[in-house]
């Protein structure tokens, strides 16, 4: 008989730069019960401490990664792990576990010699109460990403962090050893602004784009974000200026905002630098 789960399955997809995470879990609701710890009575609660748990319920905690992640600064390789947790008052252990085949936390099959990682983590207490047990990613950026772990007022973060400046280059590589378009360029010029790399190189960049595709309004913005990221503001203005006006014509009133923002910036630096 199919019926509903009292701990209902979830799936959840994260990108991080050019990395996917993506988590299976069942998560359970705390219905009143002590979760960590001890009960008021001293008996265990319905997570002992010390012992191993699924960071959830029902099936083992899955965990895939796309690309190779550094964890708490500990390399794993890219792969799909169970999830499992061993709570303590003071400091949790967190695993990463190569055996994904155990129903649950695999108790007595459980062998430590399977671990491919396992870290150390001191949980947080939030005033907030989560009553369905959570995991989320926040503090996401091209690079990195907080993982939570929130149920009742527990909270555990684990940090990843991805080279996504690494796999980026392999493509930028890749894409100007063929037969590169503006659009090539201007992407490049892009990202390498964005992540406040190489700002000589992507002014190069952005102007063949310029030279081979004509005005348009983003890529004279990202011109002048990197000219004042060389700190030639007059330039930048100018740039800034042109993609203003060019943003004018086709409607896109957000860049023209910008634009202006940056202009009136970059002129007060002017006069500052003076």
């Amino acid at each position: 008989m199919n019926h509903p789960k009292a701990s209902p399955f979830a799936q959840i997809e994260q990108h991080v730069g050019l990395s996917k995470i993506t988590v299976e879990y069942s998560r359970p609701s705390a219905k009143g019960r002590t979760l960590f710890g001890n009960q008021p009575n001293g008996e265990p609660g319905l997570v002992p401490n010390g012992r191993i748990w699924r960071v959830g319920a029902n099936e083992s905690t899955k965990i895939t990664f796309s690309t190779d992640v550094l964890i708490d600064g500990n390399k794993l390789a890219k792969g799909t792990y169970a999830l499992y947790a061993f709570p303590e008052e003071e400091e949790w252990q967190i695993v990463f576990h190569n055996n994904t085949t155990h129903w649950g936390d695999g108790r007595s099959n459980y062998n430590t010699e399977e671990d491919a990682l396992r870290i150390k983590v001191v949980p947080s207490h939030k005033k907030d109460f989560q009553e369905t047990f959570l995991i989320s990613f926040d503090n996401i950026n091209h690079n990195g990403a907080s993982m939570h772990l929130n149920w009742g007022t527990t909270q555990i973060t684990i940090p990843l962090l991805f080279d996504t400046n690494s796999i980026m280059q392999e493509q930028i590589d890749e894409m100007l050893s063929t037969e590169p378009t503006a659009q090539t360029y201007y992407e490049i010029a892009r990202y390498y602004q964005e992540q406040g790399m190489k700002p000589k190189e992507a002014l190069g960049f952005v102007d063949k784009a310029i030279k081979m595709d004509g005005d348009t309004y983003f890529f004279h913005r990202v011109r002048s974000l990197l000219l004042a990221d060389l700190k030639k503001y007059k330039e930048a203005i100018k740039a800034s200026e042109i993609s203003m006006k060019l943003a004018e014509k086709q409607g896109k009133d957000e860049f023209v905002r910008l634009n202006k923002n940056d202009i009136y910036s970059w002129k007060a630096l002017q006069t500052k630098n003076r």
